[in-house]
């Protein structure tokens, strides 16, 4: 079964950022969805005509994650982003939770923005450890190297360059504040209240 792209329109407006970068933004995101599904197919056909020891078969394979990961960590960002913004309930579970592992909630800020502005393309991730019940924030460089094996994802922030640099160019702290300005808290409320408990 083919993934398909998934309709954001309705971020269209969002304060901060602008709608031709979001466009720009949607159909970047449609790529992924696109070549995914190409390797999905390539990788299929490869298997049945038991190619899986060539040189091709490992480059798919490895570039797969790659397509992937922009695809799903787009859906992910796309997600926990709303007009107007939904702010955070300092009585939920989620803000207790962040006090808790971080020591303040204004401490997990200031450490997300600051993995988010640092050098380099990627993304920032708050992820929830469900082994350990603990919470961390993880700078993944492009879409592949960084990941928390077994973390479940939280909040999700791009910050390659086509997030923002339409709008903002080199300024990627305003970036950072404006997309503050449009989180969803209700949706990573919720991906926090749906995370599973792991026991290994």
């Amino acid at each position: 079964m083919a993934y398909e792209a998934r309709n954001y329109e309705q971020l269209l407006g969002i304060e901060g950022l602008s709608d031709p970068l979001m466009k720009n933004h949607f159909t970047l995101y449609q790529g992924y969805v696109a070549n995914t599904n190409k390797l999905a197919d390539a990788l299929c056909q490869m298997l049945k005509d038991g190619k899986t020891a060539a040189p091709e078969y490992a480059e798919l394979k490895r570039r797969f994650g790659w397509e992937f990961n922009g695809m799903r960590l787009h859906e992910y960002y796309f997600g926990n982003m709303v007009k107007g913004g939904r702010g955070l309930d300092p009585a939920s579970d989620l803000c207790q939770k962040l006090t808790a592992d971080f020591g303040s909630y204004d401490n997990w800020q200031k450490d997300f923005k600051g993995s988010g502005a640092m050098r380099g393309i990627g993304w920032v991730v708050l992820y929830l450890d469900p082994v350990a019940n603990r919470m961390c924030n993880a700078w993944i460089g492009e879409h592949d190297t960084g990941h928390l094996s077994g973390g479940v994802p939280l909040l999700i922030m791009d910050v390659f360059e086509h997030a923002f640099m339409i709008d903002y160019g080199l300024k990627r702290a305003d970036y950072i504040e404006a997309f503050f300005k449009g989180i969803d808290w209700s949706a990573v409320t919720a991906r926090y209240a749906n995370a599973p408990q792991v026991n290994l």
